[in-house]
């Protein structure tokens, strides 16, 4: 059960300003998360993004393909849709309003990427990762960092408050994103989210575990050691006890690899059931689908089977319902 991947906009877009038939961009995606042993996906869409143009635009054609997907029974997995709201944007509210209520709609996540917030407490971080990411000189950067400093400073509270206040009302569940300190996760507590989605710190993440919030990291994290934008590691929060689940993010293979490799990390006390639950059971729960996530009398029949093959765990076979999809 993946309840965070970036990877359906790769196909959408593969290249710069290159658009995909969106029923085929659709189908490539599906294809590569089901040959992962994913059976139930969120699609994360971001909301507020302005710089993204190109984002912005395939908006409506990323949310419309997937529910339009699932309408017709064209995918092999079941996809469902998670905003992303980047709240320091005087965009993301409309945005937010005009798709939540749509049924397809099952998680809302809350982040901030402006420097010196969660993320990108490190300055340096952030300008090497924004730099890569929009090709900018020094003079853009730091052009873009300080209006990206004044749109946190109006927008991020008014708009973390106003969707919330929105979700705990139509009963959606939601999640921070990056927290880094224990005011930011009592926050979140207080605000009503259920999912902390990769908190930057072993304090964040001891905190959001303590009042009740699933602790979320990236099983690329896990894949790579570490966290690329040099935050805490996930398998150190392993050894803590104090990880819930794991998300692909975005490379949908490394989450059933990164289940194995926790296990077989000698700095965690996780065995094999405990470790296939934070990409099943936990997961779910999170999200009160009751229907799956375990393998029992009752529940769906969605199964993988795989086998090792050296530090890869190569999928065999993957079955939905019962019904074998790949």
């Amino acid at each position: 059960i993946e309840l965070h991947t970036d990877n359906l906009e790769k196909y959408f877009t593969p290249r710069p300003k290159v658009n995909w038939p969106p029923l085929s961009a659709m189908s490539a995606h599906d294809t590569q998360l089901i040959g992962s042993g994913i059976t139930t996906v969120l699609d994360a869409v971001a909301l507020g993004d302005y710089r993204d143009g190109n984002r912005q635009e395939n908006l409506d054609q990323f949310i419309n393909t997937v529910a339009e997907s699932q309408k017709r029974g064209l995918t092999r997995a079941e996809h469902r849709i998670h905003l992303r709201c980047e709240v320091p944007h005087s965009t993301t509210v409309g945005l937010f309003e005009r798709y939540v209520n749509m049924p397809e709609v099952q998680l809302v996540s809350l982040m901030d990427h402006a420097p010196g917030q969660r993320q990108f407490v490190n300055i340096d971080k952030y300008r090497t990762y924004y730099q890569g990411k929009y090709n900018m000189t020094d003079a853009e950067m730091a052009v873009y960092e300080k209006d990206q400093v004044a749109q946190s400073q109006r927008w991020s509270k008014q708009n973390r408050d106003e969707i919330t206040r929105q979700c705990r009302g139509l009963n959606i569940p939601t999640a921070s994103h990056d927290d880094a300190t224990s005011a930011h996760v009592t926050e979140s507590k207080e605000l009503g989210m259920v999912i902390a989605e990769f908190p930057t710190t072993v304090e964040a993440a001891k905190r959001s575990h303590e009042l009740g919030l699933k602790v979320m990291m990236g099983a690329p994290n896990v894949i790579r050691g570490g966290s690329h934008s040099g935050n805490v590691a996930a398998h150190e929060l392993a050894s803590l006890c104090v990880l819930d689940i794991l998300s692909s993010d975005y490379y949908p293979v490394s989450l059933l690899d990164a289940v194995f490799t926790l296990v077989n990390d000698e700095r965690n006390n996780l065995d094999v059931a405990q470790a296939v639950q934070l990409a099943t059971l936990n997961p779910a729960q999170s999200l009160g689908l009751t229907d799956r996530g375990v393998i029992a009398e009752g529940k769906r029949a969605d199964l993988v089977l795989a086998h090792r093959l050296d530090d890869h765990q190569l999928v065999s076979r993957v079955w939905r319902e019962g019904k074998k999809v790949f």
